[in-house]
């Protein structure tokens, strides 16, 4: 579900779903599949001893007779009442707990942060946030100077009974002024306590006395399993109080997260995503979504969906999340992500080919490594070349994270969901790692994710020829980069950034670059080989390289002088015809 709003929306209607702890949640169909069973003998009494169990009260129904057999056996009128016994009372004690959360965000804000709005196509990439555009029009007087203002509404539900309420960073993000109304109609201001963008939860809080304040029960959503019915009662279109029901249709998703619609670099995931169907709209993100015992699994958060409106793919932030960052974020105002520092993508039996490993082989490639993370001080290592995979330019040729702590890594979603399920900033992981097809393992200490991303990888553009061909993508030496490959700032030559798989330069052994630095305010890869002769002349250019290979012709050898690692290697290069 693609986010319209990434820090605030123009008008967010978010649902929230609050269970109170203070009384005893209603106690639903326990074991669903024996008392059908029971149902099914003798549903006169299976009803009675269930509504004694529950609390439920349900009015007695009349003995059916047993049918004469036929195609389709009836509706069981038991059943189907306990059912909704159960439903009315989880509604019953939920209900009064949702809060309406109104936000005002300056208009300048909601330009910047929101470029999906009415009538504008979808961001590509990105999940829906049920956020309702509302009414984003002026003061009465914009001529007076006063700052445009758009008002959104959304929803969240009460933690504790100090007056702390969760709901979704990006209902409250950027946000003047916050009230929040009570099922009884209670108007009190609020004001925000931590925000979390990663996770896309927030915590605001209300002076109110503790004997009105029912916090919500937690369950683990680690335990949630596929096919388990699942229940929201949120504002979707801002109508309050609205139930809506269905199962737990998936678990284990990704959701993209951002802490800023034009900021670059490398993006992050919240792992174990619950994906349901019951039905979410604009208006339900931020809400809660609980088991049949009524305790919150997790809160709702964003949708899959061309038009905007429910198409029945929900997703759902887990509540095993939740316990994690919500107490930081009222101790400290904020969490601390362990953060690894690399960017990469799932290994797939195209990208294994391409290096050379068995199609089967899977795994995490790690493609960039952010300079100083780290990552980069464990000593992994990034891709440092381009191979085409259906019509696409991909990068390859880094470290393929096959295991981490002993425990087998499948792709990059495994990795993500580790790291934010078992460990802490400072932490010690040894990765397991495949590199030139052998296996080794790389401990890393784990830093803190950084509040502001990276910026993005450099683009450059491969050096044409005119004569021979010989497959790399360089930048001539400055002293600079030279710096910070620590070399002499008086070194010169072409640093090798990409080679092109299957290339001349490959076929030789050349190696490209694969760390990415920030050099006077650009971001340039670094780290690999460094051209400073050809059969002898000094290379000190790509301007010259580029004119000694357009004398040259395809299939003559060549040998080139690099330094790498900052040692002397001469390499042997037939040179190729440009494809």
């Amino acid at each position: 579900m693609k986010k319209q709003l990434l820090s605030v929306t123009s008008l967010l209607v978010i649902s929230v779903l609050l269970l109170s702890a203070c009384s005893a949640p209603a106690t639903i169909v326990g074991e669903m599949q024996k008392d059908a069973a029971d149902l099914l003998k003798d549903p006169a009494t299976a009803v009675a001893q269930l509504a004694q169990s529950s609390g439920v009260s349900i009015k007695p129904v009349a003995q059916v007779a047993t049918p004469a057999p036929a195609s389709q056996a009836p509706v069981q009128p038991g059943l189907l009442a306990a059912y909704e016994g159960t439903l009315q009372s989880i509604y019953e004690t939920v209900n009064p707990q949702v809060v309406n959360i109104r936000v005002l965000v300056p208009g300048t804000a909601m330009t910047e942060i929101l470029p999906q709005i009415p009538g504008l196509p979808n961001i590509p990439g990105l999940p829906n946030i049920p956020g309702l555009p509302g009414d984003q029009s002026q003061p009465d007087n914009p001529d007076q100077g006063q700052m445009p203002y758009g008002q959104g509404m959304g929803s969240g539900f009460v933690w504790d009974k100090e007056g702390h309420i969760i709901t979704n960073n990006h209902v409250v993000d950027s946000a003047d002024k916050i009230e929040v109304t009570f099922a009884d109609g209670t108007t009190i201001p609020a004001e925000v306590v931590g925000k979390d963008p990663y996770s896309d939860l927030a915590v605001i809080k209300v002076e109110m006395p503790a004997d009105q304040l029912s916090p919500v029960q937690v369950a683990d959503s680690d335990q949630v399993k596929v096919g388990q019915l699942a229940i929201a009662i949120g504002n979707p279109y801002g109508l309050e109080g609205t139930m809506t029901v269905g199962i737990v249709s998936a678990i284990g998703r990704t959701l993209p997260a951002s802490t800023g619609m034009f900021i670059s670099g490398p993006t992050y995931s919240i792992p174990d995503i619950i994906q349901t169907d019951a039905p979410i709209n604009p208006g339900n993100s931020g809400g809660v979504l609980v088991n049949t015992t009524g305790q919150v699994i997790g809160v709702t958060a964003a949708i899959e969906s061309s038009t905007g409106q429910n198409s029945g793919i929900g997703f759902v932030i887990p509540s095993s999340i939740v316990l994690r960052v919500v107490p930081s974020l009222i101790q400290d105002g904020k969490y601390e992500h362990p953060y690894l520092g690399i960017s990469g993508t799932s290994l797939t039996p195209d990208l294994a080919k391409a290096m050379d490993l068995d199609a089967s082989q899977r795994g995490a490639l790690v493609e960039d490594i952010v300079p100083g993370g780290p990552s980069d001080k464990a000593g992994l290592q990034g891709s440092d070349r381009q191979v085409q995979i259906d019509g696409q330019e991909v990068r390859v040729g880094g470290d393929v994270i096959v295991a981490i702590q002993g425990q087998p890594i499948k792709d990059m979603d495994d990795i993500i969901s580790y790291l934010s399920s078992n460990t802490s900033v400072g932490d010690k992981v040894t990765l397991t790692v495949l590199r030139d097809g052998k296996e080794t393992d790389v401990q890393v200490t784990l830093g803190a994710r950084p509040s502001q991303t990276g910026a993005a990888e450099q683009s450059v553009t491969p050096q044409q020829s005119k004569g021979a061909w010989l497959g790399i993508v360089g930048q001539t030496l400055t002293p600079e980069i030279a710096d910070a490959m620590q070399l002499d700032n008086g070194q010169q030559g072409v640093l090798v950034q990409q080679v092109e798989a299957g290339s001349p330069a490959d076929e030789g052994g050349l190696r490209g670059s694969f760390k990415p630095t920030t050099i006077n305010g650009e971001q340039v890869l670094i780290g690999g080989d460094v051209v400073t002769a050809l059969d002898g002349k000094p290379v000190n250019t790509i301007e010259e390289l580029k004119t000694f290979l357009d004398e040259m012709q395809p299939g003559q050898q060549v040998t080139l002088t690099i330094l790498r690692d900052g040692d002397t290697l001469e390499l042997e290069v037939t040179l190729g015809e440009r494809p």
